[in-house]
């Protein structure tokens, strides 16, 4: 399950509640949550947490290589593994994720909801793709810190008292309380129940409590961060994150010696996982700044001393290429590109929304032209949507709109576009 490409946190459901009844008074409705810490089935979901510990103390220090090879060592192929897993836990995550992350927030209050929590990955991240990744993590304060003194309760006769903390997503207007509420209440029961010690920062299990209208899914996490930060080391403003340039990947399934164009590739999220991912295929990526360019290449180099590390033998590289061009004018043959996928400016972090209405025409003509006529397609992510359909309603004689999906990009309602060359 950890080797889910397009999965960005993991957690072991506890129980799920699909209409759960909140008291109206915030004093009631706190105080169920409390006593529902007592009614809930621990035991299975601590044995996967423990489990999962088991396995990530092994695989730590090769951790980090390993994720990207193991994928394509497996016999399974990245569609079996995905749809293979048990859909209980695997399904699960991915939707929740999306979930407390997607949900659109109907006032500031209400938009009280965290995606990954890194505490340890100091600021490295200058935000993803538009976003500033929810990363201010509303770390709850769980109930009174006094340690539990108890120590030979801890679990398994551990003689270690395990330190906690409780993450609360919460999405919907129809609450009395704040995330905030919810977790320490939540908190300070967790740790009556089981003598664990609260700790914010260096903390053993990772209690979530996801709150989402009248959904409440209680779950232990198994991730200590974003399984999206695999394979980039250089962020630029707009980093696109690894899960959804997986998916991005997916939708226009590429097959061997596909050639695979990003013509405004940035740090190169899209072409790093393609070559990862789809060695079998050749990727190209280009921009036209100097800086993003740079980025990217530093970021394949870092791809390569793990690839390195990794078989220590005769270095392999990997079938990608970076190059600085103009994306109305690209150094390319008419007609001689499979699949083109980019994610396209989308007008807030880069470039404006004013320049899109000029620059998304152009970019489409060219992208027709060096595309192969008939079997080409295109997968283009944006924000910019109302411009978009404009400049595709222009080019209905080179491109054909095949399937839209909707995706949250850092809190922006955002639309992948796939697009089959006539």
């Amino acid at each position: 399950v950890h080797r889910l490409r397009s999965v960005d946190n993991l957690f072991v459901v506890v129980q799920e509640f699909k209409d759960y009844q909140f008291k109206e008074n915030k004093e009631d409705a706190l105080k169920d949550l409390e006593d529902l810490v007592q009614k809930l089935p621990w035991t299975d979901p601590l044995k996967v947490w423990e489990l999962n510990n088991s396995l990530k103390k092994k695989k730590t220090k090769r951790k980090k290589q390993n994720l990207q090879s193991t994928a394509s060592k497996e016999k399974l192929n990245d569609d079996g593994e995905e749809e293979g897993t048990d859909p209980k836990d695997a399904g699960k995550e991915e939707d929740c994720a999306q979930i407390t992350a997607g949900a659109e927030p109907a006032s500031d209050q209400d938009t009280e909801k965290a995606e990954g929590t890194a505490p340890q990955n100091g600021g490295e991240e200058e935000g993803d793709n538009e976003q500033s990744d929810a990363k201010g993590e509303l770390q709850a304060g769980c109930g009174g810190e006094a340690s539990a003194g108890d120590d030979s309760k801890a679990s398994d006769g551990d003689t270690k008292v395990l330190k906690f903390r409780v993450t609360c997503n919460r999405a919907g207007d129809k609450h009395s309380f704040t995330s905030n509420d919810a977790a320490r209440y939540f908190g300070g029961a967790v740790q009556e129940h089981f003598q664990w010690k609260a700790d914010m920062t260096n903390f053993d299990v990772e209690v979530l409590l996801n709150i989402h209208n009248n959904e409440v899914v209680v779950g232990i996490a198994l991730t200590e961060e974003s399984l999206h930060r695999r394979n980039i080391t250089h962020f630029g403003p707009t980093t696109l994150r690894s899960t959804l340039a997986y998916g991005m990947l997916r939708l226009c399934d590429p097959q061997p010696t596909d050639i695979i164009v990003d013509p405004m590739c940035g740090t190169g999220a899209i072409p790093i996982e393609g070559a990862t991912e789809w060695p079998s295929c050749y990727h190209i990526a280009g921009d036209n700044n100097p800086q993003a360019v740079k980025r990217a290449a530093n970021n394949i180099c870092s791809l390569l001393k793990k690839h390195e590390n990794k078989e220590s033998s005769a270095p392999s590289g990997i079938p990608l290429d970076i190059v600085q061009w103009d994306i109305c004018n690209l150094p390319l043959r008419t007609g001689s590109v499979d699949i083109i996928v980019t994610d396209m400016p989308f007008g807030k972090r880069i470039g404006s929304k004013k320049k899109n209405w000029d620059l998304y025409p152009a970019c489409l003509m060219e992208m027709g032209r060096i595309c192969t006529p008939g079997t080409g397609r295109a997968v283009l992510l944006t924000q910019d949507k109302k411009c978009f359909a404009k400049a595709l309603s222009r080019m209905g004689h080179i491109w054909r709109k095949g399937q839209t999906v909707w995706v949250n990009v850092g809190g922006l309602h955002a639309a992948v576009y796939l697009l089959k060359r006539t």
